[in-house]
């Protein structure tokens, strides 16, 4: 099985399905509540699971009934937790997600536990590093234990996924460390320091500045490639969507899955749009990523080829 260890965060998620997105200062009634498992590191480290990859997470979730369940939830998904930290004094990360009848979503996280997951906890587990074939972080963790695992994946020789989200205020001089990053149009657009709507042009700022393949992610028009045998495109899946919410974890932990088969990046993109796009056909995070059988239904089904 291909090796993926994902580090970042695990939340609580509290999802309201409304007719429409609330406006500053408004109260949207009438909606329905789920309440599910989150944060970019566990939803990206559930999605390789469901794809068929030997998964290891190194998190940290604070000491409360709802770490307890985050925790219990991914070993029962069979992913590794032993470098699931336990902070006892911490409130385990909680976001807070509004969806309209369209599928867009507005997030709000209390980070909590999520911003103690210190370079010296990853430090300690330097092994579940070296073991695995594809490392991916994300941004909701310090940049600090970000950068180290990186600089000891790369010494490892093990590929390197960089989910640059939430954009921090901070530079990123780590770039260098990074075999894909993956922002989506806005982030590239902020990492790069460019007009949005330039795609291209941010993936290749920001493979000058260190990057060696550039994924930008844009939605329902797919994904663009930027790296060193020049820029690949890759369409969409049309689906009906429901709820765009962990549609780009799914897509990076599909990706971190087909990296580590040693698929070609064009191969390894389809096959992580195709998991994002069933992501978006379900409500909330964890509960919308969807298993390998189907990801492989959909790139086999000739109509939605025919579609795309």
């Amino acid at each position: 099985m291909p090796r993926v260890l994902i580090v970042g965060s695990a939340n609580v998620d509290f999802t309201v399905a409304a007719a429409r997105l609330p406006r500053p200062g408004e109260t949207v009634s009438g909606g329905s509540l789920l309440v599910a498992h989150g944060g970019k590191g566990a939803n990206q480290a559930v999605a390789a699971r469901r794809l068929g990859a030997e998964v290891r997470l190194l998190a940290c979730v604070g000491g409360d009934a709802s770490g307890r369940a985050v925790r219990a939830a991914l070993a029962a998904e069979g992913i590794g937790v032993a470098g699931v930290h336990v902070a006892a004094g911490a409130a385990t990360g909680t976001a807070l997600i509004v969806v309209d009848a369209e599928g867009r979503n507005q997030i709000a996280v209390a980070p909590g536990a999520n911003r103690l997951l210190t370079r010296a906890m990853v430090e300690a587990r330097r092994e579940d590093v070296a073991w695995a074939d594809v490392v991916a972080c994300q941004l909701e963790t310090p940049l600090e234990t970000v950068a180290w695992v990186l600089a000891e994946a790369r010494r490892r020789r093990a590929a390197t996924v960089l989910n640059p989200a939430p954009v921090p205020d901070a530079p990123l001089d780590f770039l260098g460390a990074v075999d894909c990053l993956t922002p989506n149009e806005g982030e590239a657009a902020r990492l790069a320091g460019v007009p949005a709507g330039d795609a291209a042009g941010a993936a290749r700022a920001l493979r000058a500045r260190g990057a060696r393949a550039v994924i930008v992610t844009l939605g329902e028009a797919g994904a663009l490639a930027c790296a060193e045998d020049g820029e690949t495109r890759v369409p969409a899946y049309p689906v009906a969507v429901l709820d765009t919410t962990a549609a780009g974890d799914a897509f990076n932990g599909g990706l971190a899955v087909a990296l580590a088969e040693g698929r070609p990046l064009a191969t390894a993109l389809r096959f992580a749009s195709a998991a994002a796009a069933l992501a978006c056909t379900r409500r909330g995070a964890q509960p919308s990523l969807p298993t390998r059988g189907e990801v492989e239904r959909l790139l086999n089904d000739p109509r939605a080829e025919d579609e795309r």
